[in-house]
């Protein structure tokens, strides 16, 4: 009795299976090891974050200044957030590598897992934030002016939304998550922005570009600017510091 022949699909199979092995061969015998996976690194669409803003852009105009400097120049995939819990959290379940965010989350987060992860690898902004205020409230300029009045920061728990809280605090206001003397309402800046040119919102919070934007497109008056503090710094997580050394440095 003859013996049948393979199944086509079968050899099919197998041939693609041997293609891929030689294909797996030639990228570790060309490239050193495989093909190096892409930094993920995170970041806000704010002026604060220009470091990134600018690589950003450059990088989707072909010009790769800053992976290029990186050992082995390894691409460079930029995740962007909206504020700085959403950010760190990413990091903490390793969906980005490294970040720029604001020194409170970043604080948080090393809190929170007990000091096992985020690293502080270097500042990157300072000043860029501030309070803005209806232009009909103009005068409005300690805490008290804020008793009944409704705030908005970018998210809950950012610098932006920290500095708010304690400084109605330290002028005496009871505030708590949910409402209090004054009320803090965090939204994204776009949000926030709206939120402001309607008039739902008697001031905000935040940072450049959407300072300048309050205050070219609404009339909005600043009240008070933090022009010394430290807007953004640089975090990576605990791994990638323990496993991509030199690509954190």
């Amino acid at each position: 009795m003859s013996r049948s022949k393979p199944f086509p699909v079968f050899r099919l199979l197998c041939a693609a299976f041997l293609l891929l092995l030689v294909y797996a061969g030639w990228v570790r015998t060309n490239t050193g090891d495989a093909v190096s996976a892409p930094l993920r690194v995170g970041f806000f669409p704010n002026i604060t974050h220009a470091q990134a803003v600018i690589a950003q852009e450059m990088a989707a105009e072909g010009n790769h200044f800053f992976s290029d400097r990186l050992p082995g120049k390894i691409p460079i995939a930029w995740y962007p957030f909206n504020a700085g819990p959403t950010a760190i959290e990413s990091l903490c379940i390793d969906s980005v590598e490294l970040t720029y965010v604001g020194p409170n989350p970043a604080l948080n987060g090393y809190v929170r897992t007990k000091g096992t992860d985020v690293r502080q690898l270097a500042g990157s902004a300072q000043g860029g934030s501030a309070l803005v205020v209806q232009p009909e409230l103009a005068g409005h300029k300690t805490p008290r002016d804020f008793i009944g009045k409704k705030i908005s920061t970018p998210q809950f728990g950012n610098t932006q939304d920290v500095a708010c809280r304690v400084w109605l605090k330290k002028g005496g206001l009871r505030v708590t998550q949910t409402g209090g003397d004054a009320l803090v309402v965090p939204a994204a800046n776009p949000e926030l922005v709206q939120s402001f040119g309607l008039k739902q919102i008697d001031a905000g919070w935040t940072v450049e570009p959407w300072v300048s934007r309050l205050e070219r497109d609404f009339g909005g008056k600043i009240v008070l600017e933090q022009p010394n503090d430290i807007t953004t710094i640089l975090v990576a997580s605990e791994k990638t510091m323990r496993t991509k050394p030199d690509i954190a440095r």
